[in-house]
């Protein structure tokens, strides 16, 4: 998703660029996504993460509104709110600015304005070793694979910041279309439907790498903890399960690396679809010299 966006956003701005990913388009957490963009219900404090989130969920509009205009595809966006349940209190409280986009219909939409702008999209193509002197600039978007990368300037590797995966159960449910009205979340539990009726719970936070596998327990137990968000899913059952892979740092790595040709773009744990239109805004401004 960020890689595909700073691509697109290069393109506009006249450089030429090649996207390169190890699997297919999007095939990782960018489709895994729920899709919420929640600044509202997300950052309960004043941090890097809510200014992030904010500036970013104020670019939303437009950002869906011009890629669906490039593109001529439909994308499912919604600003629909988000009603926060105290875990303490069970008080709630409404973020009427918070909403949801289908993230693989903002995939489908990228490559289309991609290649359409001649971006060179190289698909299951793994990049390892690198020199970034080999480029005009490097940009560093492989999610929670992104500092496995071994990249060298001018012969010397350099150290890229940490990052990890932070594994996350989710499911989805075939729904009556306009059943939820806004987004529900009560802690790590969250239910969000999308224009079509279907109905996504989560999430999980694991820490065990990249281990794929898909756990009827914890499943169950996100079922249940929706079921409580948003009753109707209880007698409903899980058309789909899946899993995937936040990449998880203490702040997101967003620019240049020091006095180097390589941009980071990677580190958005939760936030990485949210923050797609700022991460793409900031580095293409930096690397088209604008």
């Amino acid at each position: 998703m960020i890689g595909a966006s700073i691509a697109w956003k290069l393109a506009q701005s006249g450089v030429n660029a090649t996207l390169f990913d190890a699997g297919v388009f999007g095939g990782e957490t960018s489709s895994a996504g729920a899709g919420m963009l929640s600044p509202g219900g997300e950052f309960e404090t004043p941090s890097v993460w809510s200014d992030l989130g904010n500036q970013s969920m104020s670019l939303y509009p437009a950002f869906v509104d011009q890629l669906r205009g490039e593109s001529g595809m439909p994308i499912d966006f919604q600003i629909c709110g988000c009603r926060k349940i105290s875990e303490e209190t069970g008080e709630s409280r409404f973020y009427p600015g918070d909403g949801c986009v289908d993230p693989n219909d903002l995939l489908r939409a990228l490559r289309l304005v991609c290649l359409g702008r001649g971006v060179t999209i190289v698909e299951k193509h793994r990049i390892s070793p690198i020199e970034s002197g080999d480029f005009d600039a490097l940009v560093i978007a492989a999610g929670a694979w992104s500092n496995q990368l071994q990249v060298t300037i001018h012969g010397r590797r350099i150290d890229l910041p940490p990052v990890k995966p932070i594994k996350g159960h989710l499911i989805g449910f075939d729904m009556q279309q306009g059943t939820l009205a806004s987004m529900i979340r009560r802690g790590h539990s969250y239910v969000l439907q999308r224009s079509n009726g279907f109905t996504i719970a989560g999430s999980t936070e694991e820490d065990v790498g990249f281990d794929r596998t898909i756990d009827s327990e914890i499943c169950r137990q996100i079922h249940l903890d929706a079921a409580r968000l948003f009753p109707p899913l209880q007698d409903a059952q899980p058309s789909k399960r899946w899993i995937g892979f936040r990449p998880y740092s203490e702040v997101p790595h967003i620019g240049r690396l020091q006095e180097t040709n390589v941009f980071l773009a990677y580190g958005h744990f939760r936030n990485g679809i949210l923050l797609a239109p700022l991460t793409a805004q900031r580095i293409a401004l930096q690397i088209a010299g604008k």
